[in-house]
């Protein structure tokens, strides 16, 4: 059956600027990173990206080696595109990612003009676009000049490849750093996308207010602690779930400290009238800085109980101070090495 958009999908979502930049994104994007794979059915994906776009999320983020395997994300989010949101192609953002390892040898990861580039015009193949609307530097690579990688971002920009250059946990330093080089080439830099949660605040220590100087966006990823803050680990750890699959998210971060933090969090949410998730979410986006917050879906149904978060974003002071107490570091940020670069 031919997709055909609600007509209402404007009504549902706030929508907020990117920095100082002339672009909106949906509160909460969906990200791609899990659940698109080979590993996933196709008509799956189909359901959760048209119900995506039906409640007004405009913003699919993808990276080069999104799977399993690599890069099959992008097909199959090409495949979709072409059979079924084509036609709106000039409503959606599109990302893509290159920085981490997607093929074997010296030119298969990290910040070489070279990589990058190669893995752009991969992407957009696989995808079935003649462009993406952003494309991220995806880590800060210490043994690249950080001219030749932001040079590779204002190349694809200028090409036509990509609309906007972003970067992806790059520390505070790194990333006014590369804002200067960008507007410095014509280029200005619209967007970075760091890890953040109630469980991993490090953007609160410098980069929020980096990022606000320099008109640049942020798009929180991992929101949820890769579902540590969704509950669905308070009675230990659920088959089939990420940290029984010991990826990218170790069963060894459930510490019982870390789970009486997450327990106490959630009877806060309940008292709310939130699931957790929904209460992290809310939380994510306290701060006007933050122009998104990036969620995956394993189903139609999750993605409707996690877009049900913008139902309730206002916070009373004593709620932010009780969360405060159990948000703390929970030792889950898997990417602080970059960050830290």
């Amino acid at each position: 059956m031919t997709y055909t958009a609600d007509g209402d999908r404007y009504e549902r979502l706030p929508y907020r600027r990117c920095g100082r930049s002339g672009l909106r994104l949906p509160a909460i994007s969906l990200g791609l990173w899990h659940n698109f794979g080979d590993d996933r059915p196709i008509d799956v994906q189909r359901a959760i990206l048209r119900r995506a776009f039906d409640l007004g999320v405009t913003h699919f983020d993808l990276a080069n080696n999104y799977g399993p395997p690599y890069g099959s994300a992008e097909t199959n989010f090409g495949r979709i595109m072409r059979e079924d949101l084509a036609p709106y192609r000039d409503e959606l953002v599109i990302s893509t990612k290159a920085g981490y390892d997607m093929w074997p040898g010296p030119y298969g990861e990290w910040g070489s003009r070279k990589y990058l580039l190669a893995s752009l015009d991969q992407s957009l193949k696989r995808m079935g676009l003649d462009y993406v609307d952003i494309f991220y530097s995806h880590r800060f690579d210490p043994e690249t000049p950080l001219e030749e990688t932001m040079g590779a971002l204002d190349h694809a920009v200028r090409s036509g490849k990509a609309l906007y250059a972003g970067i992806s946990s790059y520390s505070p330093k790194r990333t006014a750093e590369a804002a200067r080089i960008l507007r410095e080439m014509g280029t200005p830099l619209l967007i970075h996308q760091p890890s953040y949660s109630m469980l991993n605040r490090w953007i609160e220590g410098g980069l929020l207010g980096t990022l606000e100087e320099e008109g640049a966006g942020c798009i929180a990823f991992s929101p949820l602690a890769q579902g540590m803050l969704t509950g669905k680990y308070l009675g230990g750890i659920p088959e089939g779930s990420r940290a029984s699959k010991n990826t990218s998210f170790s069963s060894d971060l459930l510490t019982e400290e870390n789970v009486r933090h997450v327990r106490t969090l959630n009877e806060i949410a309940r008292r709310r009238g939130q699931s957790l998730a929904q209460m992290a979410l809310a939380w994510s986006l306290r701060d006007a800085r933050v122009t998104s917050a990036l969620i995956g879906a394993s189903s139609v149904a999750q993605l409707e109980e996690n877009l049900a978060a913008l139902d309730r974003l206002d916070f009373t002071p004593d709620e932010l101070e009780a969360i405060d107490r159990d948000a703390v570091e929970a030792g889950i940020n898997i990417w602080a090495a970059s960050s830290a670069g």
